[in-house]
């Protein structure tokens, strides 16, 4: 009877993990990582048997991050002492598809891998749809592609309804958190500030989350209504140059780089819409996050790219980039003539008719 009660006790200091690996190689090494910790390393390791079978046990007093990982596959936990977790898994699966249990958090992470499935499936019969099409017409390739983009982004855009509904449902649970996260900022950003908001009191011994709030909460500095944040930086022929020196004017001011196709390709519409609405009140204040000098200046000069160019040579480590929150590019910023943000990313046709719209 002490026996069994000693055991018990000892089940509530840590978390177990008994996985299964469909496809695996008997002996292969499989690790633990713990994604609060700075260090790569992992905090266990152990080897699968002949069956693929394998077993964890690891201290977390509270419900955390983890990762197993075998060769090049990995698969996202969350566990807390007292959870028994069950893990299966296919290796030969190339979308790394698994199923988890055991656990209030382990279960509701399952319920979002069973929603992402079912996408990616739809995802997979589109892709497959198309190879067939080309495969018969590989000289219509873009124009299939075309045709077919509507169809792609369609189930795109309801897979990222139902991750974030998902997560919207689950705020006091990591695995929303872990839902919010796989959205794409850029699209999702008025969501992901008022999520952080719903969340602000919970986790608050999760450095995840704690640096996701961080961030957040920097990310508010610069969404539309806000101040545009003051700034002087180097122009590209060494002079200076600052945000409040374009008062008066809409400016959009865009963040990109000459090693940044997105860039390159979104550059012709920037061309445009200056050389359309210049007359109206209207200029393009350019960042370039490149480093090497010869560079930006031959894309400048290949792009005809005729207005202010400015930038740090720091990549994303410039303190006007990070000032911006700006983590991907080719992001860009409408400010009004009273300095106040209005618009962001707007591209191609959108920027054409938001200028037609507002500089009448």
């Amino acid at each position: 009877m002490a026996s069994i009660a000693l055991m018990s006790c000892k089940g509530k200091d840590q978390f177990v993990i008994n996985g299964s690996f469909k496809n695996a190689t008997p002996e292969n090494k499989v690790y633990l990582y713990a994604l609060d910790k700075t260090s790569p390393i992992p905090v266990d390791s152990t080897v699968m048997s002949e069956k693929g079978e394998f077993k964890f046990g690891y201290p977390s007093e509270e419900a955390n991050f983890y990762k197993i990982a075998v060769g090049n596959k990995e698969y996202m936990i969350i566990a807390k002492n007292g959870d028994d977790i069950k893990l299966q898994a296919d290796l030969a699966d190339q979308h790394m598809n698994y199923s988890i249990s055991g656990a209030e958090d382990a279960d509701k992470l399952e319920s979002l891998n069973v929603t992402k499935n079912k996408y990616m499936a739809r995802l997979d019969e589109v892709q497959k749809e198309f190879d067939e099409k080309v495969a018969k017409n590989p000289d219509n390739r873009e124009a299939i592609m075309e045709s077919m983009r509507p169809l792609y982004i369609k189930e795109i855009e309801a897979l990222n309804h139902e991750i974030l509904k998902f997560a919207q449902n689950n705020t006091q649970s990591l695995a929303g958190f872990y839902a919010i996260n796989l959205l794409n900022p850029s699209e999702y950003e008025k969501e992901m500030v008022a999520y952080s908001d719903q969340i602000k009191s919970s986790f608050n011994k999760n450095p995840s989350v704690t640096q996701f709030l961080v961030r957040m909460a920097n990310l508010k500095t610069v969404q539309v209504g806000q101040p545009a944040p003051a700034f002087t930086i180097s122009t590209i022929d060494g002079g200076k140059v600052s945000l409040a020196d374009f008062k008066g004017k809409y400016v959009l001011l865009d963040f990109w780089a000459s090693w940044c196709q997105p860039c390159r390709q979104e550059n012709p519409n920037v061309v445009k819409a200056f050389d359309d609405y210049k007359d109206k009140n209207f200029t393009v204040f350019g960042i370039s996050l490149d480093k090497d000098p010869a560079a930006w200046r031959q894309a400048v000069q290949a792009d005809q790219l005729n207005w202010t160019q400015a930038g740090e040579l720091m990549d994303f480590e410039g303190p006007v980039v990070k000032q911006y929150q700006v983590d991907a590019i080719p992001t860009s910023f409408l400010i009004d003539p009273q300095g106040k943000i209005i618009a962001k990313n707007l591209r191609a046709e959108q920027l054409d008719e938001f200028l037609k719209k507002t500089l009448r």
